[in-house]
């Protein structure tokens, strides 16, 4: 009986501080209004994207719901009407998955909106994607940072016609586990390489990003939103599913809960001196510095201009 009330202990021991790990949450308690505002949510139809989207409705934004399916994405432009009576919400419609989408998308902002206070690069996926797009990329490397690299220059003008205005991409914890090489950035290495390589990638270019930002009034930032229960996981199926399905009803974070570092890095005040920073729990945290190692910056940067075939005419950094 006393080696049964051990386990048990050491059990429950281990079960409080993983849901420690995983479930604490600090919440974004900033006040700002975003009335006269317009933000810019990719994937913001389900998950942290959607969340994030909703609390900048309720701020009173004009908020652009970056997405690849349309009725999804009027799905959620609906209900966040209803929840906060801001009927300033609409749908563009965006597939990260194509250069030429995303091409296509910011020329569509840059024509019609008057501006751009915030744009968030938050569409990702996970575990799947080993083949290659469209356009010769990695497919889950693309929609995870190509895309984002290229919408975000692409935007560059109407952000700086704004300023002061950020530029938030969301990354993840997953950066620790990569093993980072700038001559294999288009190189297939499963899906859990991929995956942790393009999220060393949002880091180093919101890295770059700022460095090439100083003395123009526009901030970025990246960020670990938590381990959280949304669909990124959704194409995963055998054990791995088993797993997921056994962390998100113990120990994820809500979609909510998620968002809330994505919401603080767009409206707290007092933070642009940690442009190019990054974000875990509403606070600036270590870079990875050690696993993700100096200088990368730079080369990741040119690379990704080659891969993405950014035109001179485009670039405005």
């Amino acid at each position: 009986m006393l080696i049964l009330w051990w386990v048990l202990s050491i059990f429950a021991i281990i079960y409080v501080y993983f849901w420690y790990y995983f479930k604490n949450t600090v919440w974004c308690r900033s006040q700002t209004c975003l009335i006269g505002k317009t933000i810019i949510v990719t994937g913001a139809n389900t998950g942290i994207g959607y969340e994030a989207a909703l609390d900048f409705a309720k701020r009173g934004a004009r908020v652009i719901l970056a997405c690849r399916n349309k009725d999804k994405a009027e799905i959620a432009r609906g209900k966040i009407i209803e929840e906060t009576g801001n009927d300033n919400v609409v749908v563009k419609i965006v597939d990260l998955a194509s250069l030429a989408s995303v091409r296509a998308f910011a020329e569509s902002i840059n024509k019609t909106e008057k501006r751009l206070d915030v744009l968030v690069n938050n569409a990702g996926a996970a575990l799947t994607g080993e083949g290659k797009s469209e356009d010769g990329l990695i497919w889950l490397m693309q929609v995870n940072y190509f895309s984002s690299f290229l919408l975000t220059n692409l935007l560059m003008g109407i952000l700086k016609k704004s300023a002061p205005s950020r530029v938030i991409n969301v990354s993840s914890k997953g950066a620790l586990r990569a093993k980072f090489d700038l001559e294999k950035l288009n190189t297939n290495r499963g899906h859990f390489q991929n995956y942790c390589c393009s999220k060393v990638c949002n880091i180093l270019f919101t890295r770059e990003l700022a460095e090439r930002l100083k003395g123009i009034d526009v901030t970025t930032y990246s960020l670990h939103p938590g381990t959280v229960k949304t669909e990124i996981f959704r194409h995963i199926d055998g054990y791995r599913k088993v797993l997921i399905e056994f962390l998100k009803a113990h120990f994820l974070k809500t979609s909510e809960e998620g968002a809330q570092t994505i919401i603080y890095t767009a409206v707290a005040k007092g933070i642009e001196q940690y442009s190019g920073e990054n974000f875990d729990n509403c606070t600036c945290v270590d870079p990875y510095e050690s696993t993700i190692g100096p200088n990368f910056e730079k080369g990741l940067w040119e690379k990704s201009i080659e891969l993405v075939n950014l035109k001179s005419d485009e670039m405005q950094l």
